[in-house]
């Protein structure tokens, strides 16, 4: 382990709890320890990992009565200033709490990211009714940090009635976000070119609700022409597996106009699921969803641990660099190898 690698790993050992006080402490809503407990399971230490196993188990039976909805959109839709205004709706009109799972994409170059989430959703981070968690993607696919499904539990158990996942944005693979969520809100915009050239079919066929934001001023007859293109271009597709029709609206986050009536659709949602046997059926395949999405997280680290992996890849990688040797043969070697015993 490196000078800078030990040192982190020591600053986390001192902040760490036992498994007893991460999980009394958010089963009492204390922000401090959901946080630290969601560093913990977002921790790549090995020795970390039997720690978050046991938080986790505990809380479990504590969670999944939340409403999941995961918010995507196009760049400059405005998903952050929107969460913010929703987020307040539920706040100052429903009396409930709101967590905010928000991704920065990861630089490829530099790993890092901006992570700044907070500054964009102004009345929510000054809430105490409200949780923000920006995380980076970490090059993970599917527009989310790599531990949402386990920061999604962590959440509900400490009493958050409403777990928002806002993804990095259109592109990255929204199947992975459908497949933790109970919601899924496409945002999109007017005015920015051909509205329906740029749409996404696989995504379209995945949303519950496609919201056209910044309909106000001089810019709410356009949001209203695309509303009606949008809802023409859906209209030719075949409703969802679940029954569900995903309807078109209009909102402006800076007015809060038309989000209210968006939570609305949210709920009715729920309902309809819930009446048909729908929604425990979903929960079920979130479930599976997050086994399997644990077993490949698994292998790849038992993968990257393997000291027979560790001392060929770089030879292998000079090949490819090389040319001497395909892509697909090192790749074949390396898994050939994997777990050799000498």
């Amino acid at each position: 382990m490196s000078n800078t690698a030990a040192k982190a790993a020591g600053r986390l050992k001192r902040r760490r709890l036992p498994a007893a006080g991460y999980v009394d402490g958010i089963l009492q809503g204390d922000r401090v320890t959901l946080a630290r407990a969601i560093t913990l399971i977002e921790s790549e230490l090995e020795a970390d990992a039997d720690l978050a196993q046991h938080v986790l188990e505990a809380l479990l039976p504590h969670a999944g009565k939340s409403r999941r909805v995961g918010i995507t959109g196009v760049p400059g839709a405005g998903k952050s200033t929107f969460i913010d205004a929703l987020g307040m709706h539920l706040i100052t009109d429903r009396g409930e709490r709101v967590a905010v799972l928000s991704v920065d994409p990861s630089s490829a170059t530099s790993k890092g990211s901006i992570l700044g989430d907070k500054t964009r959703m102004e009345r929510l981070a000054m809430d105490d009714r409200a949780f923000i968690r920006p995380s980076p993607s970490g090059g993970h696919l599917g527009g989310v940090a790599r531990r949402t499904r386990e920061t999604i539990l962590l959440c509900e158990a400490a009493g958050f009635e409403n777990i928002f996942v806002e993804t990095v944005g259109v592109g990255q693979s929204e199947v992975t976000v459908r497949s933790m969520t109970d919601f899924f809100l496409l945002l999109m915009i007017a005015g920015a070119g051909d509205e329906l050239q740029g749409m996404k079919r696989g995504i379209i066929e995945m949303v519950d609700l496609v919201a056209i934001n910044k309909a106000d001023g001089d810019n709410k007859p356009r949001a209203e022409r695309a509303r009606v293109e949008y809802a023409n271009a859906l209209h030719l597709l075949a409703p969802s597996q679940d029954g569900w029709s995903a309807p078109v609206v209009t909102c402006s986050a800076l007015t809060a106009d038309g989000v209210s009536a968006i939570w609305d659709t949210v709920l009715e949602h729920r309902s309809t699921m819930e009446a048909s046997g729908r929604f425990a059926r979903r929960r079920q395949r979130q479930a599976l969803d997050w086994m399997n999405e644990l077993v490949l997280m698994g292998l790849e680290e038992l993968f990257r641990r393997s000291p027979q992996v560790q001392q060929n890849e770089p030879k292998l990688k000079q090949e490819v660099l090389a040319g001497s040797i395909s892509p697909f043969a090192a790749a074949r070697t390396l898994l050939g190898i994997m777990g050799r015993k000498e």
